[in-house]
C-alpha cells in the first residue's frame, strides 16, 4: 500500500547551527535552522521580523518620475483616478492611495472593473470615460504591467498613467508615464516580492504623508498582503506583522462590521483569520458582482453603512461558497474524462461563473496534483483561471502561447488567460504538449513538509510559546509542523456540514489530545478506536464556548509504519 502524500521531515540542525542557535529552546532552534537562520544574530533578526536590506521607497525604478506628476496633481487640484483590480490585494491598494492622497487635499477617487463586463485589467472604455468626468491623472494599482495597448490608449487620448504592479512583466513594457514595478528590468529594489497593495505602499510612503497616516494603512497592507499569497518573507513578513497589530487594534469601521458578522474577535487576528475568515468576504464582491462594495467597506467612516456593507459581503460570501460547489463538481467531472492521460486539467463551459473559476482551478489541483485551467466560454472569447503545482510554473507556459492569447498575466502558482474561441483547441494543444515536455516521467503527488518528528507528549503550552515567535506564518513562511508516529486513537467521528471533517482523539500511552482533520471527514473508516496512526500536524490553541484547549491541527494522517 502507497501513501497518496509524500511526507518530508527537514534534517537536523548542524553541529554548527546547534552551537549557534543554543540559546533558544531545542524546538525552536530546530524551527529557524529550517527557516534558513543559522547564527543567533540572524535568528533574532528574523524572530523580531527586522528587514536585513534598505526598504527606501526612492530606489524604486519610475518612483521619482510618479512623485513629481502627483505632486503636480495635488497642487493643482486635478482629479485622480486610483485604478485597482477586483480581489482583495487590488481593492486594498486602491483604498490605500485613495485614503493617502485624500488625507493631502486631492481630488481624488477609486475605480475598480466589473469582472463581467470589463475584465481584468486596464480597459480602454473606462480610460475613455474617466478622461470624459475631467479624470486627469490615472494611478494603476496591483494591474497594468502587461497592458501596453490600454497604456497607448491612455497616451493617446491625453491621460498620464502611472502604472504601479508586482506581477511578473513581459518583454515589452507598457508605455506609461511612469512604471513603478520592483519585478521590471533595471530596477534595484531589493525586495522582489512586494504585494501590490506593497507597492502601493512604497509609493504612499514616499509621498511622506503624516506618519500617523502611514501608520493606519498597515492594516490594508496585511489584508492585500496575506489575502494575495505574497511571501512572508523579508519586508512582507515586516508589513504584515505590523499591520496585523493595526487590524487587532483598528479604527476602521468596515473591518469592525466584516469581523462581527463573521463572528470573529478581532483582537486575537492571525494571517489565517485574513486568509480564510476576512479575505474570502472582501472577495466575494468582485466574483460575483462588483467590488466596489468591498472598496467601500474599507474607506466608509459610517458606522451604519459599513454595517450594510458588511452583511452584504457576507451574504456574497455564502452565495458564493454554494456556486463555487456546484462548479467544483462540474468541473472534477469534466477533469475526470481526460485525467488518466492529461498533464494539465482543462474544465470549460459556458455556464461557469468566472467569478468563482479560480476556486475550482485550485480544487482540481488538490484533488488531482495537476495544473488546472477552468473557464467560462462567452460568444468570441474564453476566459479561464488557472492554478499550478510547484513542478510546472503557468505564467510561464502562458508566455509560450501569447501568439493564440489576447491577454494573460500572473504568477509560477496562478495566472488567467482570454482566449478567442477559434484558438482555445490549438492553446490546449500547445499548453498540454509543454507540460508534457515538463512534467512527464514525474511521480506527480503533493508533498507535505514537516519540521521535525516529535513525542506527543513533548507537546505543550510551552511550546505554543516558541510557535507564536514564528508569526505571521502563511506562504513563504510556513507554519510549524510536527510528526508524531505510533498513536493510538481513542475516539473518532465526523464533524461538520455532511460530516466534511475528522474528529481524533489520539495518545502515545502517556498525553492525548484532540485532534481536528479538514475536509478529511471522509476517512473516518480508516481510523477506528484502536488504530495505530501516524499524524503530521500544527500544533495549536483552539477556543469553543470559553473554553482554550491545546489541539492537533492534522494535515495527514495515515497507518502507522506506513511508507512515506
Amino acid at each position: 500500500m502507497t501513501h497518496s502524500k509524500r511526507w518530508n521531515i527537514s534534517p537536523p540542525l548542524s553541529s554548527d547551527a546547534k552551537a549557534e542557535l543554543k540559546v533558544f529552546p531545542e524546538i525552536l532552534q530546530q524551527l529557524l535552522f529550517n527557516r534558513g537562520y543559522a547564527t543567533e544574530s540572524a535568528a533574532r533578526a528574523y524572530l523580531r521580523a527586522e528587514v536585513p536590506f534598505n526598504t527606501e521607497p526612492l530606489q524604486l525604478l519610475g518612483m521619482e518620475t510618479a512623485l513629481a506628476r502627483i505632486r503636480q496633481a495635488l497642487a493643482n487640484g486635478e482629479p485622480i483616478a486610483i485604478y485597482g483590480d477586483y480581489d482583495v490585494d487590488g481593492v486594498t491598494a486602491t483604498a490605500l492611495l485613495v485614503q493617502t492622497l485624500r488625507a493631502m487635499g486631492g481630488q481624488v477617487r477609486g475605480y475598480i472593473p466589473n469582472r463581467f463586463e470589463e475584465g481584468y485589467g486596464l480597459n480602454t472604455d473606462a480610460f475613455d470615460t474617466l478622461k470624459a468626468e475631467g479624470v486627469r491623472l490615472v494611478i494603476s494599482v496591483d494591474c497594468g504591467i502587461r497592458s501596453p495597448a490600454e497604456a497607448a490608449h491612455a497616451r493617446k487620448i491625453g491621460l498620464d498613467l502611472i502604472i504601479s504592479d508586482h506581477h511578473h512583466p513581459d518583454a515589452d513594457l507598457p508605455d506609461a508615464l511612469a512604471v513603478i514595478n520592483p519585478k521590471q528590468p533595471g530596477d534595484s529594489y531589493p525586495d522582489k516580492d512586494l504585494a501590490g497593495v506593497g507597492v502601493a505602499y512604497k509609493i504612499a510612503q514616499a509621498l511622506a504623508p503624516a506618519p500617523e497616516l502611514l501608520e493606519n494603512l498597515l492594516d490594508l497592507v496585511a489584508l492585500g498582503t496575506v489575502a494575495d499569497l505574497a511571501p512572508l518573507t523579508g519586508e512582507n513578513r515586516m508589513l504584515v506583522r505590523q499591520g496585523l497589530k493595526k487590524i487587532r487594534n483598528t479604527t476602521r469601521q468596515g473591518l469592525f462590521a466584516l469581523a462581527n458578522v463573521a463572528e470573529m474577535a478581532l483582537p486575537k487576528t492571525t494571517a489565517i483569520n485574513i486568509g480564510f475568515v476576512l479575505g474570502p468576504r472582501l472577495n466575494a464582491a468582485g466574483r460575483l458582482e462588483s467590488a466596489q462594495a468591498a472598496l467601500d467597506l474599507l474607506t466608509t467612516a459610517d458606522i451604519f453603512t459599513a454595517g450594510q456593507l458588511a452583511l452584504k459581503l457576507d451574504q456574497q460570501n455564502r452565495d458564493r461558497q454554494t456556486l463555487t460547489r456546484k462548479i467544483q463538481e462540474q468541473a472534477e467531472k469534466m477533469a475526470l474524462q481526460d485525467y488518466s492521460g492529461a498533464h494539465l486539467l482543462f474544465a470549460i463551459d459556458p455556464e461557469f461563473n468566472s467569478g468563482v473559476v479560480g476556486l475550482a482551478a485550485s480544487r482540481l489541483v488538490e484533488t488531482f496534483y495537476r495544473p488546472a485551467a477552468v473557464g467560462q466560454v462567452g460568444e468570441e472569447t474564453t476566459r479561464c483561471s488557472c492554478r499550478s503545482i510547484p513542478e510546472f510554473h503557468i505564467t510561464d507556459a502562458l508566455d509560450q502561447c501569447k501568439d493564440l492569447l489576447i491577454r494573460h498575466g500572473g504568477h509560477a502558482a496562478a495566472a488567467g488567460f482570454t482566449v478567442r474561441n477559434d484558438n482555445l483547441p490549438a492553446l490546449k494543444e500547445r499548453l498540454q504538449e509543454i507540460a508534457r515536455q515538463q512534467l512527464d516521467g514525474m511521480e506527480l503527488r503533493p508533498t507535505l513538509s514537516a519540521d521535525l518528528e516529535v513525542s506527543l507528549s513533548d507537546m505543550n503550552s510551552e511550546v505554543l510559546k516558541y510557535l507564536e515567535y514564528l508569526q505571521p506564518t502563511g506562504y513563504g513562511n510556513q507554519e510549524a509542523v510536527f510528526v508524531s508516529r505510533n498513536l493510538t486513537v481513542k475516539s473518532s467521528r465526523a464533524v461538520g456540514a455532511e460530516g466534511k471533517h475528522l474528529k481524533l482523539t489520539v495518545s502515545d500511552g502517556r498525553t492525548s489530545f484532540d485532534a481536528i482533520g479538514f475536509r478529511l471527514g471522509q476517512r473516518l473508516s480508516e481510523f477506528s478506536p484502536g488504530a495505530r496512526v501516524d499524524a503530521l500536524y500544527a500544533f495549536e490553541s483552539n477556543e469553543f464556548n470559553g473554553r482554550v484547549s491545546l489541539q492537533l491541527n492534522l494535515k495527514d494522517i495515515k497507518p502507522a509504519g506506513l511508507s512515506d
